[in-house]
């Protein structure tokens, strides 16, 4: 079973392989997602899906204790601080929080402190466990180091151990204060947590519209933005408030509980969240809960739970810590913001591809601080299933403050006469048949090129980055250039010398700016082989798999010639299941690493289209060229001629690069990523997903010294 099988799967129902491959997923997806949050502020699942990523690694771990890795999440702390600021130390972790996501995990959190206490510091069973709760602000964590009552170094909280030195950014913040008023131990270390009030983040976002610069997307984004400028003169212009709640090093004594250590804050000058409050017990904590539950949206500053401390710090130093987080403290979190809105009309947008998608236009609602009007309904097996219909009044939630999505319909809502959805069968853009293949969750326009939206979207995606990269050729100069009909097909690009007066009349385009258009255009009339594969969209064909096709078959002329041949293989064999049983042109394209029958036919479709073989023909009229891959001759006794391999994490002996053309030149196929083809897969060191996923499908491992034997070096 893959990977992305065992994904689905109950945690009781994994078998211990199964679970072990779970766990390389997992750590790999929560630290790519961290990275987002963490480092580039911009978080792309909302915070209850990486909640449950968390918990089910969490499970795994409990069920598989053996199994637990040294990179788990379960003992790391936020990502790695990013480039560009100076990296400090934290003397004192800066550590992270297990979460409650109801009053039972409330409850169970009391009474794995009392049995802790009870056995460890002689607790009597009648004596109440006090907490402090305050309600947890939605914002960027700091450190903020004091000597002598003096400001003198601040730092985002990093992977924990070490983050960005944000010093002269944090002495812009009005609410921080310079040097503490009265008595403060020599050395202390403050948290807290730099936030935007939300009226305050309206009127910025605002005047960023007005001057035609890109808006942040949710408070807390627009407040690790501000305090991560490398400007602090940028810094001193936003709203940035701060709350202090917690203590790092200290080199005297602080109180003796934290209900005390709040109201020193206060005393030194700090701003501390008015709403804190001392709990006595479980019940008294969750009505707290609910009650800042039922405040939050009135509050001018975004929250997502409140945290509950154990109010004495000797019984925060007898329960102690597990890897990341202490026992003595929680998140209780607030399910997602939601809300009831009327779907109006399901719409259909057409990418790239042709991928037909559902979405929701709402009537307009306000969620969790911003205004919803529409909304993913993801594909249509999901409209079914949920039976979204025109008129509904459905529920409506931005988990996180991220994408938002439509949860259900309120049943007892809907109108009379609502009409099921259906999926329209032509591209609501071109009139294209819109064909759904089986085993697929998209329906597709067939139109390509000639459907407008394709046909912009691919012209973006065809000058892109990684593809043609034409600079200056962005995606509103594509956009503008083909509603004016300047630029229609991927050839016209490179036509558009011949318009250059036309374009010196374009508003905004003055003599420098086309002479440099033009100039890029020109240098990209020749062009690495992969990069024009990869630059004609073809569904599923990504740049590694671009790669391989170019490697395999050379040049344009004989991949082309391949794919038309396997393509009439196909279809006088549509229902075949077996590649060899195809045809030979079709077998040779399947016994590539890394390209499976889904893959094959969306490669031999794109060439059985009229339109994109014109395409191909008037890119090689305007005079473009991809450069021909030399496909290096094996040596006669090479034991690794034909074999598919897999280099992954860092060689000690050379380059990855190297090894690979080494790989190549002995007539191996080098390919990016593991599948059941793959023959070999040398692992160096820190190797990753590629070494998990060899070991699940059980394919050969091989060190540098095992590979270096086996080529005879």
């Amino acid at each position: 079973m893959s990977t992305k099988d065992v994904s689905t799967l109950a945690v009781g129902e994994l078998t211990r392989n199964q679970a072990a491959a779970e766990l390389a997923r997992l750590t790999r997806e929560i630290r790519k997602h961290d990275a987002a949050y963490y480092q580039k502020d911009a978080p792309v699942i909302s915070d209850a899906e990486y909640d449950d990523l968390r918990r089910r690694n969490e499970a795994i771990e409990k069920r598989f204790p053996d199994l637990v890795r040294e990179d788990s999440p379960s003992k790391k702390v936020g990502a790695a601080p990013a480039a560009g600021f100076a990296k400090v130390g934290h003397r004192v972790p800066m550590l992270s929080l297990d979460n409650a996501f109801d009053d039972d995990d409330v409850r169970n959190f009391f009474a794995r402190i009392r049995r802790a206490l009870e056995r460890e510091h002689n607790l009597k069973s009648d004596e109440p466990i006090e907490i402090v709760g305050e309600p947890k602000i939605d914002g960027l964590s700091i450190s903020l180091r004091y000597e002598n009552g003096r400001f003198v170094q601040g730092a985002t909280r990093g992977d924990g151990v070490e983050g960005e030195d944000v010093t002269a950014n944090l002495r812009t913040i009005k609410d921080l204060p310079k040097t503490l008023h009265g008595k403060a131990p020599e050395v202390l270390e403050v948290r807290g947590e730099v936030y935007i009030a939300k009226a305050a983040f309206a009127k910025l976002n605002a005047a960023r519209a007005e001057a035609g610069e890109p808006v942040f997307a949710n408070p807390r984004n627009a407040a690790a933005g501000s305090l991560r400028q490398m400007d602090a003169s940028v810094t001193a212009q936003r709203p940035l408030h701060l709350f202090a709640y917690a203590f790092g090093e200290v080199s005297g004594p602080i109180g003796r509980t934290h209900w005390e250590f709040l109201q020193k804050l206060k005393a030194w000058g700090f701003a501390v969240n008015p709403l804190a409050k001392l709990c006595k017990g479980p019940e008294d904590a969750i009505a707290f809960h609910a009650d800042i539950g039922e405040k939050r949206a009135t509050l001018d500053y975004d929250i997502d739970g409140v945290v509950y401390k154990v109010n004495r710090f000797d019984w925060q130093e007898a329960l102690g810590m597990v890897s990341r987080a202490p026992r003595w403290a929680i998140a209780h979190k607030f399910p997602a913001e939601q809300a009831q809105t009327r779907l109006n009309e399901i719409g259909i947008s057409v990418g790239r591809t042709g991928v037909l998608t559902p979405f929701a236009i709402l009537e307009p609602v306000g969620v969790g601080g911003v205004m919803v009007s529409r909304a993913t309904l993801h594909n249509e097996d999901e409209v079914a299933r949920k039976d979204f219909r025109a008129g509904d009044t459905v529920i409506v939630q931005r988990a996180g403050d991220v994408i938002p999505q439509v949860v259900g319909v309120v049943m007892d809502k809907r109108p009379k006469g609502a009409k099921k959805f259906v999926m329209p069968d032509r591209c609501p853009v071109c009139g294209s048949l819109a064909v759904r293949k089986e085993g697929e969750a998209a329906r597709r326009c067939t139109g390509g090129l000639i459907c407008p939206t394709q046909a912009v979207e691919r012209l973006i995606h065809f000058a892109s980055r990684n593809a043609f990269d034409i600079e200056g050729f962005g995606d509103r100069n594509i956009a503008a250039f083909w509603q004016d009909g300047l630029v229609r097909t991927p050839a016209d690009i490179f036509r558009l010398k011949g318009k250059k007066a036309e374009l010196m009349e374009r508003e905004g385009w003055g003599a420098k700016s086309v002479e440099n258009l033009l100039a890029a255009i020109e240098s990209r009339r020749h062009i690495a082989f992969e990069r024009y594969i990869y630059a004609l969209g073809i569904p599923q064909v990504g740049e590694a798999t671009a790669k391989l096709l170019a490697r395999e078959y050379g040049t344009v002329e004989d991949w082309r010639e391949a794919m038309i041949a396997a393509g009439k293989e196909r279809r006088k064999h549509p229902d075949e299941k077996k590649p060899e049983n195809v045809g030979e042109a079709y077998a040779r394209l399947n016994s590539i690493a890394g390209i499976g029958t889904s893959m094959a036919d969306d490669i031999v479709d794109f060439f059985a289209e009229k339109h994109n073989l014109d395409a191909l023909d008037a890119l090689d009229k305007a005079g473009v060229e991809a450069e021909a891959v030399m496909i290096p001759k094996a040596p006669a006794n090479s034991p690794v001629a034909g074999k598919t391999v897999v280099f992954t994490g860092t060689l000690a002996t050379m380059k990855r690069q190297a090894a690979e053309k080494q790989a190549e030149s002995l007539g191996a196929k080098v390919a990016g990523s593991v599948s059941k083809k793959t023959d070999y897969v040398i692992v160096g060191a820190d190797a990753g997903s590629k070494a998990d996923k060899a070991q699940t499908l059980g394919v050969t491992i091989l060190s540098e010294d095992d590979w270096l034997k086996l080529i005879g070096v």
